[in-house]
């Protein structure tokens, strides 16, 4: 008895009994569909033969080779590094990048993903605002379009969230900073622009008393992305007034960080390790520019190359399946101690 003619996937949805979504999962991921489903399919192939043509489901999709990077401002050389190495990694897998920013604006982070979903981008690698961006608007548009997220994680929303281990990093600093000197006081901004920062008092807050000593912390007045004005204005008001219960000061940011050393250097307090030291200041982040303060800024380093290639591949993984993972995926990378002269 000859098999049935089956010509496309809509008639073997129907063959099978099974929906043509399930049926579109299975045949790109035979794992991502239940046990007892996936049974129910492989016995219908053996009933009619019949396999898809992946190239031409992939080509009816009518996508681009342009693959999407949004980033939340691109001014600062954290992002602009970032957004390099994906962008080179994106040509390498033989795609088209185009990166965008939203300059600290969630009206333009919601523009900006409008723009890209009219020219029907292969996948969107998003850094999101975070606290400030439209959380509905992105949930919409990670629904139409893949999207890996990474730097900043919305919980929920996207394929997968790749990204720093702000936890990890902000123990590694501290415990560093505590068996070398005095316990640090946390410098940080009121209203911090990025999520991360909140993860990382969190975190001051728990290794500090795990470790048997008080937290202190002390916030900068300000809003927004210019955080080494923030931190040269309020770091050197709170040196001024003796806010800084201990003689070390750990800093959110490389971005606060570099601001501070110059409202120091202004006051006359020379910061380091070295004799006649009257402070140590360390920052987070391995900012591009932190190798080349005064003194050199010790700081704790994002994996750069890990969190691109990461996403990248989880992206590019995919557009080429056509169909995301079910389970949202986190990945994180801990953070380097990187000790320079500044503490």
């Amino acid at each position: 008895m000859s098999k049935p003619k089956i010509r496309n996937m809509e008639e073997f949805a129907a063959f099978s009994g099974i929906s043509r979504p399930t049926v579109s999962k299975y045949f790109h991921d035979p794992d991502s569909v239940r046990a007892s489903t996936k049974e129910r399919i492989e016995m219908a192939i053996a009933q009619c033969d019949y396999r898809p043509n992946i190239f031409a489901i992939n080509q009816n999709r009518k996508l681009t080779k342009n693959v999407g990077i949004v980033v939340p401002y691109l001014a600062d050389p954290f992002f602009a590094e970032i957004a390099r190495r994906i962008e080179t990694l994106v040509i390498a897998g033989g795609f088209r990048p185009i990166t965008l920013s939203s300059h600290g604006d969630p009206a333009l982070e919601v523009a900006n993903l409008a723009s890209l979903r009219s020219i029907k981008p292969a996948g969107v690698l998003l850094a999101p605002l975070g606290r400030a961006s439209n959380r509905t608007a992105i949930e919409e548009f990670c629904a139409d379009v893949p999207t890996v997220n990474f730097d900043s994680n919305i919980e929920g929303v996207g394929t997968a969230f790749v990204g720093h281990n702000n936890t990890q990093a902000t123990s590694v600093m501290l415990e560093y900073l505590i068996r070398s000197g005095e316990p640090p006081v946390f410098f940080e901004m009121k209203t911090p622009p990025n999520p991360n920062a909140n993860k990382r008092r969190n975190a001051y807050i728990e290794t500090m008393e795990r470790l048997g000593h008080t937290p202190h912390i002390v916030h900068a007045e300000g809003e927004g992305w210019e955080m080494e004005e923030i931190g040269y204005r309020c770091g050197k008001q709170a040196l001024i007034s003796k806010q800084f219960a201990t003689n070390t000061v750990f800093c959110s940011n490389d971005r606060l960080a570099i601001g501070f050393l110059v409202a120091a250097y202004e006051l006359g307090l020379r910061v380091g390790l070295g004799e006649g030291c009257a402070m140590r200041v360390a920052g987070h982040d391995n900012h591009p520019f932190s190798r080349f303060t005064c003194p050199t800024l010790t700081t704790v380093s994002h994996n750069y190359a890990l969190i691109a290639a990461s996403g990248v591949e989880m992206i590019l993984k995919v557009i080429e399946s056509g169909v995301p993972d079910p389970h949202r995926k986190t990945t994180l990378f801990d953070g380097e101690l990187i000790m320079r002269a500044s503490a």
